[in-house]
């Protein structure tokens, strides 16, 4: 009996020591071993940039030349004024814009410059005496009776940051400084929305967060047709000879890259980076067969088949499988024998006068003939120089267009000056950049939201330390482009805002994200029920005897007590 005893109380008391095992250490130590790392991220501060509060702000400088303010007037000057302008997009975005305009008198030397003899030396002489910051301008007001300006301009915008603007007829000396600034300020609004940032530009570049107006066409066009902001893009151009047995073309691209393209991007190099590459594809046709029009004698492409025209041209130019970059491609096709002349014709079925077009997003093409350049009765093969002046000349246009160079028509009593060799004028750069900014700093901000939400749905997916480190380098990054954009600091804004594009999509497109890697709580159930059950079933059937043994005996106890 006392054997039964000892040994009942050696079983109730290993029961008891496996289940404390079990909980105390082994429960503890699977929980900790199978929980899903999540490291911290600055929700709040991702919750805060989630609703978009952008302030731009834009220096304006403007400078009275001789014979445009009195002694008087003089006196007053120079002076600051600041003018805010809000615009609430939608209930998630809101615009602010800050113009700061410094007035003051032209020095010495600024009057020398504004006596040369054409708006285009002036123009290069203000820029040799000091050149303005990025994302800053400088008006020059210069008198009615000036011979810088022809008679039906009023505003001259030149290749820097630098504009003429002629003061009107009815504001001639002896007006008040007040009277005189209120005349100004309208021109001067409008040289704003030419030269930089303009409503329209800016909520252009917010396509992909809010929805455009439908009113506002030519800005939904303008945005469709550019390529989306990226880090990095490729540029491929490529000479299509469909009839190599009648044409051995030569064309000097490397040559014409250099002198026409590379210029181009060397000043687009705070925007993006460049990587160029060229190629000759043999017997490359065009989808579309060309209509022979007796009328004029020649073939023709109409513009409702141009858009057959990619599709097939595109599976034979192959792609960079290495970069992730967009690619913009450049196509100079080179009609065959047999189907020359060929020109492309509008919607109006008149000829382009480029015979080239672009497509939004992809690249451009351009028909080149060479019909000219050979008689009839020629025996073939024949060598043909290309003239790659004319060439560039198309792509560089199309170049410009696919990149966000907007080139609208200048308001009425304005003349732009050419870009010049560089093919694109400092405030375009501007424009530009102001565009970029925004669109960064707007598809960041909405990668990061959407990746915080993501990971908040999926509880099970692994944060590592390495997406904690791109998300709060995003966070940081993006703080920084807004309080560069408030601060009107283009340049390192633009910086700022391609950093935490770049940080936000590594870890978005993190691979450790995939949620499928991680098994469902269903998934879970199913693989620990047969892991564990077995071992728990004996456990807690003993602990179960052993609670109805010690209740026993409390009974037995009370029965003898009584």
């Amino acid at each position: 009996m006392a054997t039964t005893e000892v040994e009942r109380s050696r079983g109730q008391l290993a029961a008891l020591s496996i289940a404390a095992v079990v909980i105390i250490v082994g429960v503890p130590l699977w929980w900790r071993t199978t929980e899903t790392y999540r490291a911290w991220l600055p929700v709040s501060q991702i919750n805060e940039l989630a609703k978009l509060q952008l302030h731009l702000s834009a220096d304006v400088e403007v400078v009275f030349a001789r014979g445009t303010v009195t002694p008087e007037q003089q006196k007053k000057v120079p002076l600051t004024q600041t003018q805010d302008e809000e615009h609430r997009v939608d209930e998630d975005t809101a615009l602010r814009y800050r113009y700061e305009t410094r007035y003051r008198t032209a020095t010495v030397m600024e009057e020398d410059a504004l006596n040369q003899p054409t708006a285009a030396e002036a123009d290069l002489s203000l820029h040799t005496l000091s050149e303005s910051p990025c994302g800053s301008l400088v008006v020059y007001v210069i008198p009615e009776s000036s011979s810088l300006l022809p008679q039906d301009v009023d505003v001259y915008i030149g290749q820097r940051r630098t504009a003429l603007l002629r003061i009107g007829p009815q504001m001639r000396v002896g007006k008040t400084l007040e009277q005189l600034l209120a005349h100004l300020e309208p021109r001067i609004k409008q040289v704003l929305q030419v030269m930089s940032f303009s409503h329209t530009d800016i909520t252009a570049a917010l396509s992909d967060r809010v929805r455009l107006s439908p009113g506002n066409k030519e800005s939904i066009a303008d945005s469709m047709r550019a390529f989306k902001s990226s880090p990095g893009y490729e540029i491929t151009f490529s000479l299509l000879n469909p009839d190599p047995r009648s044409h051995r073309l030569h064309w000097d691209i490397e040559g014409a890259v250099q002198t026409y393209i590379r210029p181009l991007l060397t000043k687009l190099s705070p925007v993006a980076n460049f990587s160029i590459d060229s190629q000759t594809l043999h017997y490359a046709v065009l989808g579309v067969n060309p209509r022979f029009d007796s009328s004029r004698s020649y073939y023709t492409l109409n513009a409702d088949s141009l858009a057959h025209v990619i599709n097939p041209v595109e599976a034979r130019l192959g792609s960079n499988a290495a970069s992730s970059n967009p690619v913009l491609n450049f196509l100079l096709y080179v009609p065959d024998a047999h189907h020359s002349p060929l020109y492309i014709h509008d919607h109006k079925k008149q000829e382009v006068p480029s015979n080239a077009f672009h497509s939004p997003r992809w690249g451009g093409i351009m028909v080149y003939n060479v019909n000219g350049f050979y008689e009839p009765e020629t025996v073939f093969p024949v060598d043909i120089n290309i003239n790659m002046a004319k060439v560039m000349g198309v792509f560089l246009a199309q170049l410009r267009l696919l990149l966000g160079v907007q080139s609208s028509s200048p308001p009425p009593g304005f003349l732009m000056a050419p870009c010049g060799s560089a093919g694109l004028a400092d405030w375009e750069l501007d424009r530009l950049m102001w565009s970029r900014s925004v669109e960064n700093v707007a598809t960041a901000t909405t990668t990061i939201t959407s990746l915080a939400q993501l990971l908040d749905q999926i509880g099970n997916i692994v944060i590592n330390d390495n997406i904690a480190e791109q998300v709060s380098s995003a966070v940081t990054s993006l703080q920084l482009a807004v309080a560069e954009l408030e601060a009107g600091n283009l340049g390192f804004a633009l910086q700022y805002s391609k950093e935490a594009i770049l940080a936000s999509e590594r870890a978005f497109f993190d691979p450790s994200l995939l949620h499928l890697l991680y098994f469902p709580d269903d998934q879970k159930f199913a693989i620990y029920i047969p892991l564990f059950l077995p071992m728990c079933v004996p456990i807690l059937l003993s602990l179960l005897k052993i609670v109805s043994e010690v209740r026993q005996k409390r009974r037995e106890k009370h029965a003898k007590t009584d």
